[in-house]
C-alpha cells in the first residue's frame, strides 16, 4: 500500500568564523579549560560578531542545504524556522529567509521549542507534507545563543554557542514499512511544571528586555537522560524495532555527560552516537541538524541508514525522530 513520507534529500550548515576557546573565556569569567572540559566535553564554541544576525547564519544554512538536495527555491513550498533568538519580535524570521530565497508562494513561520526546536519543526512540516499540504519543506534550526548568556555566570556562558543546520524535506510516496525512505516515526513531548529549571529571565510582556539563560543543572541533567530514554523507546515501540537496529544516534549536543549516560540507559555502543558538542557547544535548535550535516559530510551517514533523533530543551520539551535516510 503505498502511503506518503517525508524525505531527507538535503542536508547544509553554517557555522559563524568566530571561535571562542575555553581558554578565551577564562579570562572573562572564574573558569579553566580542564573545568569545563570535564563538566561538558566543551573545549570550543563559534560565536557571532557584532552586527551578525540569526537569519543571517539561517540563510546560509538554507542555501547549503537547497544545493545539497539539488532543489531550487522556488520550489519549496513550506519554511519552518526553529529558533529562540530571532531577529525580531516579529515578524517570523522565517519570512525573512523566505524573502531572501526570492520565494513568494507558500508559508514560512517559527517554532519555539528551545533545544528542541528541530525536532519539533521537522515533526511538524512531515504532518504537513503527509497531509499533502505541502510539498517541499525547508526546516532550520539557527541560534544566536551568545546574546542570551550572562558572561558574569560560569554555569551557563561556557556551554552554549551560535550556528544553524538546515534540511530539505520532500513529500515522496513509500510502501508504508520501516524500509521506506523519510521519518518513519515522531514522538513530541512538554511539561511547564519544569520551567524554572530552565528558562530565560526576560520577554516582552514581562520585563521588555532580552533576559538571560538560567539554569539548575543537576535537575536538567537527571531529567534529561530519563526523558530522552523513554522518548527513544516510544519511537523504538512504535516501529517494532530494537535499539541494535539503530545505525546513527543524532542527539541534541547539550553535555557529553548526557549523551554518554543517554547511550548507556539506552543501550548504544558510542562508536554509533554522532557528537559535536566538543566544537560546537550546545547550539540549542541548531546542534542536531548541524550534528546531522558533519554526519552526512564525513560519510558516516549513507542512504538507507536509520538515524535516530532526539532533543529536550526548556520548558521543559523533548522529542524524538527516527528517519531512514
Amino acid at each position: 500500500m503505498s502511503v506518503p513520507r517525508s524525505v531527507i534529500t538535503g542536508v547544509g550548515s553554517y557555522l559563524p568564523k568566530k571561535i571562542v576557546t575555553n581558554d578565551d573565556l577564562s579570562k572573562i569569567v572564574d573558569t579553566s579549560d580542564e573545568w569545563i572540559v570535564e563538566r561538558s566535553g566543551i573545549r570550543q564554541r563559534h560565536m557571532v560578531e557584532d552586527g551578525e544576525k540569526t537569519s543571517d547564519l539561517a540563510l546560509a544554512a538554507a542555501k547549503a542545504a537547497l544545493a545539497n538536495a539539488g532543489v531550487d527555491a522556488q520550489d519549496i513550498d513550506l519554511i519552518i524556522m526553529a529558533t529562540t533568538t530571532p531577529d525580531n519580535t516579529f515578524p517570523a524570521t522565517a519570512t525573512t529567509i523566505q524573502a531572501e530565497l526570492g520565494i513568494h508562494h507558500g508559508a514560512a513561520f517559527d517554532l519555539q521549542a528551545v533545544c528542541s526546536g528541530f525536532v519539533f519543526g521537522l515533526s511538524t512540516a512531515d504532518n504537513f507534507l503527509k497531509a499533502g499540504q505541502f510539498k517541499n519543506a525547508l526546516v532550520i534550526g539557527a541560534e544566536t545563543f551568545s546574546r542570551l548568556l550572562d558572561f558574569e555566570d560560569r554555569t551557563t556562558c561556557v556551554l552554549f554557542g551560535d550556528g544553524a543546520g538546515a534540511v530539505v524535506l520532500q513529500a515522496q510516496e513509500g510502501e508504508g514499512t520501516i524500509e521506506d525512505r523519510g521519518v518513519l516515526t515522531a514522538h513530541l513531548h512538554s511539561d511547564g511544571r519544569h520551567k524554572e529549571k530552565l528558562y530565560v529571565d526576560g520577554g516582552p510582556s514581562s520585563t521588555q528586555s532580552v533576559g538571560h539563560v538560567r539554569m539548575i543543572g543537576r535537575d536538567v541533567f537527571r531529567h534529561a537522560v530519563v526523558n530522552i530514554a523513554d522518548v527513544i523507546n516510544e519511537a523504538l515501540v512504535a516501529t517494532n524495532l530494537t535499539i541494535d537496529d539503530i545505525d546513527w544516534f543524532v542527539p541534541h549536543q547539550a553535555n557529553k555527560r548526557i549523551l554518554d549516560g543517554t547511550a548507556k540507559r539506552i543501550g548504544l555502543p558510542p562508536e554509533k552516537v554522532v557528537m559535536t558538542v566538543g566544537e560546537h557547544g550546545n547550539t540549542s535548535a541548531a546542534s542536531v541538524p548541524l550534528a546531522l550535516s558533519v554526519a552526512v559530510a564525513d560519510g558516516r551517514i549513507k542512504r538507507g541508514d536509520l538515524v535516530l533523533l532526539e532533543a529536550m530543551g526548556g520548558g521543559f520539551t523533548w522529542g524524538s525522530a527516527l528517519v531512514r535516510w
